[in-house]
């Protein structure tokens, strides 16, 4: 069922500055910022060849990265998002397994315009999982 690790996510206290950080130290090639209202979050994606690290900052007072940077104020790795081929096969199995799918149910469009879940952390050893149709 799983593809490829499309992306490892960090949650970032100050988004510009972790920008800075990556292209003037680490001479990487990065996104400009997006405004994801839907899920709360302002994101960049740093390219890396074989896969991407997103930069996750706060966008409004709801956001649920708010909460993860309260308890983790330098930040951090939030999630891991594999690709699948099928959302809602990948969602349907899932949940036949016993795993828990956020929200409700229903997929959103994430950054990349493509159909996202999150799964629980509980049901994966502390880890947030996102999938993304590929």
């Amino acid at each position: 069922m799983l593809g490829r690790l499309n992306h490892v996510a960090l949650a970032v206290p100050d988004l510009a500055a972790a920008v800075a950080t990556y292209r003037n130290t680490l001479g990487a090639d990065v996104t400009e910022p997006q405004a994801l209202p839907e899920h709360g979050v302002t994101v960049v994606f740093v390219n890396v060849g074989n896969t991407k690290i997103e930069l996750l900052e706060p966008l409004g007072e709801g956001s649920p990265i708010a909460a993860f940077l309260a308890k983790n104020p330098s930040g951090g790795m939030h999630h891991l998002c594999y690709e699948v081929d099928d959302i809602l096969a990948a969602r349907d199995w899932l949940k036949a397994a016993g795993a828990r799918v956020l929200g409700d149910g229903n997929p959103k469009t994430g950054a990349h315009g493509k159909p996202v879940l999150f799964l629980h952390p509980k049901d994966f050893f502390g880890t947030l999982i996102e999938l993304e149709q590929s």
